[in-house]
């Protein structure tokens, strides 16, 4: 049997599911005059900005919108009430409950001649999350501009466009440092591949690295040579790749002109085997003649007695001191590339044998470890050693200990080094002690600062000199 549905049933049932549809849906629907007066607001203003339904109806609109939004709302009732057949769409700021501002958008559509609505009816939605978003958007995007506009390192963007069975990777924008320093500009390069810009073997070197940050899916970093002009030619670049949606769509690469330092690389390896080559000469060339000399004159000390043996012995020992740091200073200051773990008091201990430190006392106050070359350290601190004892006497004390969180002291107590003189010492030949080389000193600041640290010079704890060596900047060797 058919159900027998009267025209005042249908509209009754009409309007509860309209009103039920209203009342649950989270768009909220509100019904103004064309005085702006609120005549409805559906239950979902409670949901989204804490109001109960009363306490807004009868009070005029305006009074919740921000001051500085007020025109452009007003500016969108008016045009709906001049055009009935068109909709204006407002983004607001409405005073929450709470007493904040929440971010409503708003689209409004004239329905006065409607006799249900007789109003303008608003059909509005929370969009302070959205906004919130596009100011952040907008804040990193200045700060972007900002970054790519003042940097000095030169930046590149790279989009990357995936087919089949390939990736095409195009220039997209490039930083006016990167401008300055190569010549090309962005308006130039657009929509070009590396190819297209710098021929086919140097776009292909490039495309290479650009494939591998794409399939390493993290940053790279590498030293590339692409020759722009005479003064940029080599490059330190690191590239990194944007994520859309678990794809990777750019690449960001920023480089450095490197060419200065790579051709002072170039120039201090020649000198280096230059140095070798020299070091080479007086090992075979000097030392030889040199020890024969030492032992004819020590038989003819033993056979002849003259006042000028012992001078001459002694100016012979000098001499073989003097080559002896003349090699190591040669050799030993070069950066260094491979490290090992060490330990200060087994360090010291060994060292410590080595010299002839007559009756000086030697105290190590705390124990350490750290990384560094051992062999090239035992000349540190065999100099510094041999430093005191000459300086301070037979009965020195020396003291060896952490200096600050990552650094080593070497300390005594003998005469000290006046502060005007503090700078001299480390100059090659520079002695004040009778009969040194000069070249101590010279040599334990050069072992130190080949392994990216800083020595300096300040009073020992009982009046003596105290060297400091600084270990927080000790490079990474991985």
């Amino acid at each position: 049997m058919e159900e027998d549905t009267t025209p005042r049933e249908k509209d009754k049932h009409g309007a509860d599911w309209y009103r039920t549809l209203v009342e649950e849906v989270n768009d909220l629907a509100t019904v103004v005059d064309p005085d702006g007066t609120i005549t409805y607001v559906s239950p979902a203003v409670t949901r989204v900005l804490g109001y109960d339904p009363d306490d807004l109806i009868g009070h005029e609109g305006y009074e919740f919108v921000h001051p500085e939004d007020r025109e452009r709302n007003a500016d969108a009732l008016e045009a709906v009430l001049s055009d009935p057949s068109e909709s204006e769409t407002v983004e607001v700021r409405f005073r929450h409950a709470d007493g904040s501002w929440r971010w409503i958008e708003a689209t409004m559509r004239n329905r006065l001649d409607d006799d249900i609505i007789d109003g303008i009816l608003l059909s509005s939605r929370d969009i302070t999350e959205r906004k919130e978003y596009e100011a952040e958007a907008r804040e990193l995007a200045e700060e972007y501009e900002a970054l790519l506009n003042n940097v000095e390192d030169a930046i590149f963007l790279i989009n990357v466009e995936k087919r089949e069975e390939s990736v095409r990777f195009e220039f997209e924008r490039l930083s006016p440092s990167y401008e300055r320093q190569t010549g090309i500009i962005t308006e130039d390069v657009q929509g070009q591949t590396p190819r297209d810009v710098f021929g086919e073997e140097q776009g292909a070197e490039l495309e290479a690295n650009y494939h591998r940050c794409v399939n390493a899916g993290e940053p790279i970093s590498y030293q590339e040579e692409l020759r722009v002009d005479e003064g940029a030619r080599f490059w330190q670049t690191k590239l990194a790749p944007v994520v859309n949606d678990g794809e990777i769509t750019r690449l960001i690469g920023v480089t450095r002109n490197v060419t200065e330092r790579v051709e002072r690389e170039r120039q201090l390896r020649q000198q280096n085997e230059r140095l070798e080559e020299f070091a080479s000469v007086v090992s075979h060339d000097l030392r030889n003649p040199l020890n024969v000399a030492q032992g004819r004159a020590t038989l003819l000390d033993e056979q002849v007695e003259s006042d000028h043996l012992k001078p001459l012995v002694r100016a012979l020992d000098r001499m073989e001191a003097i080559v002896e740091d003349t090699l190591t200073l040669a050799r030993q200051g070069d950066t260094i590339s491979e490290t090992e773990s060490v330990s200060l008091t087994d360090l010291v201990g060994k060292c410590w044998g080595t010299v002839d430190t007559e009756d000086a006392n030697i105290e190590i106050v705390d124990e350490m470890t750290f990384e560094g070359d051992p062999d090239r350290l035992r000349h540190v601190f065999e100099n510094l050693f041999r430093n005191a004892v000459e300086h301070g006497g037979s009965d020195v004390t020396v003291r060896v200990g952490c200096h600050d969180e990552q650094g080593i002291y070497v300390e005594d107590d003998g005469p000290g080094i006046p502060v005007e003189k503090r700078d001299e010492v480390f100059e090659p030949g520079h002695s004040s002690a009778r009969g040194g080389t000069g070249f101590g000193l010279t040599i334990v600041k050069r072992i130190v600062e080949a392994h990216g640290w800083e020595l300096s010079i300040t009073d020992g704890t009982d009046g003596g000199v105290r060297f400091e060596i600084e270990m927080a900047k000790q490079k990474d060797f991985a």
